[in-house]
């Protein structure tokens, strides 16, 4: 259900692996992991937001993943 609300909002676009990850059985992992995945780059740190995001999108192109 939620893949086709994505699927209605982006038309022409193709939809990303990690939204439907997301949006498959949201209840048992979506929610828990962005909750956990907000919790990691807003959260308390001794790295700013900033910081956190620079080394999420640095990790993400050393594993050739679009961030």
């Amino acid at each position: 259900m939620r893949l086709q609300i994505i699927q209605a909002i982006h038309k022409d676009e193709p939809i990303s692996d990690i939204r439907r990850i997301l949006t498959y059985r949201a209840d048992m992992f979506g929610e828990p992991f962005s909750r956990c995945l907000q919790q990691l780059l807003r959260g308390p740190s001794y790295w700013s937001v900033g910081e956190r995001e620079l080394f999420a999108a640095f990790t993400a192109s050393i594993l050739q993943c679009a961030y």
